[in-house]
């Protein structure tokens, strides 16, 4: 029998003062923001903004995090990994539309913010839980056809998005009926894969029973389906809540953030791409820890649920969105990637898909992947 907790116990103070701290600062930046980023801004103005804003969004994101995890913890796999991921992407793309949608040219961030989530999230972060899992339990076992799923999906969608455009009109970018075609194809497939990863396949991202070899996991014990159907409605109702608290405060500083940092893109006359690469620490870092945090407690099924299905749904919510921003707004959208990059997705892609062939993780391949992710680093910033 299970027991019902009143608001205030399920929820600890330092939740409600991040809560209230988020808030507040949403408030000064509605009733003065538009007076601190009137043109021209004082560096040490936009100095001083930019730092407010990027830890409230930050420490938001991981009040997120933290809200779907508990959530992840009541409804079990892989809805409580779903609802986690599907929380962080949107904050990802409420970023880049507010970019998009802003008073700057930024034709190329929703390529620059889907390719540096790829880099962050395949080599950076697999590669920390490849070698941070195995150092603590050895080589982990993982379920190989949900990470063949996975990937499938990263190299079709990827590709389709980031590539196809430099071949089918020459220029970067889709045409109008293009546009809207891979859009619908995009959303189409994202959410078949949804349906058949929470339904008819959902065996595929589980993690297997400890000792066993074989793909397929086990269905979850009589035990664990008497605890996740008895569920306290009232501490997943209140956690929901928490969760969209958390979200607002990010949707209605995202523009603010947006304004500061084109300026500060264009004073410090630094790529394009780092826009995108910032989107991607803000949003990905607090998922990030929590997938490392999943490997060393040797649940790397966990970890790869939440590395590659982010990837998946980066790919799968953004390019929709940010091509119907384009079509709408009459913005042009680049989604072509350079030479070099194209070149950095596919032995992206091939190093995942060797990496997860197997039954067991190899701290080899994060070596390798941790390798590639510095060779990105490289040429962003050391072109």
């Amino acid at each position: 029998m299970t027991t019902t907790s009143s608001p205030a116990r399920l929820v600890p103070p330092a939740t409600w003062a991040l809560i209230a701290a988020a808030w507040l600062v949403v408030g000064l930046f509605v009733a003065f923001g538009d007076r601190w980023l009137a043109a021209p801004i004082s560096p040490v103005v936009a100095g001083c903004v930019f730092l407010a804003l990027f830890v409230t969004i930050l420490a938001a994101s991981f009040g997120v995090v933290r809200e779907a995890d508990h959530l992840a913890h009541q409804l079990g796999e892989p809805y409580g990994t779903l609802i986690l991921t599907l929380s962080i992407v949107s904050i990802e793309v409420i970023l880049i539309a507010s970019v998009l949608l802003g008073p700057g040219e930024f034709p190329t961030i929703g390529r620059d913010s889907i390719f540096a989530v790829m880099m962050i999230i395949l080599n950076l972060v697999i590669g920390i839980c490849l070698i941070a899992g195995a150092a603590r339990h050895g080589d982990q076992e993982y379920n190989a056809q949900g990470a063949g799923a996975y990937l499938s999906m990263i190299v079709l969608l990827t590709g389709t998005a980031l590539v196809l455009p430099n071949h089918s009109s020459g220029a970067g970018e889709f045409t109008p009926v293009q546009a809207i075609g891979m859009s619908v194809l995009t959303a189409v497939l994202y959410g078949a894969f949804l349906w058949m990863q929470m339904r008819s396949h959902q065996r595929f991202f589980i993690q297997p029973a400890p000792g066993r070899m074989s793909v397929r996991a086990t269905a979850p014990s009589p035990a664990a389906q008497a605890d996740h159907a008895r569920l306290d409605k009232r501490a997943v109702v209140v956690r929901s809540l928490l969760l969209l608290a958390m979200i607002l405060p990010i949707v209605l500083l995202a523009h603010y953030l947006a304004v500061v940092t084109d300026y500060g893109i264009a004073a410090a006359g630094a790529p394009a791409a780092v826009g995108g690469v910032l989107i991607a620490i803000i949003v990905f870092t607090p998922e990030s820890i929590t997938a490392v945090r999943a490997a060393m407690n040797n649940e790397m099924q966990r970890a790869i649920n939440l590395c590659l299905g982010a990837f998946v749904s980066t790919v799968g919510l953004t390019v929709p969105a940010v091509l119907v921003i384009g079509l709408v707004t009459g913005k042009q959208v680049l989604m072509g990637i350079s030479g070099a990059e194209t070149l950095l997705f596919a032995v992206t892609a091939v190093l995942s898909l060797l990496s997860f062939n197997g039954q067991r993780t190899s701290p080899i391949q994060g070596l390798m992947h941790l390798m590639l992710f510095a060779v990105y680093g490289m040429l962003l910033f050391l072109p």
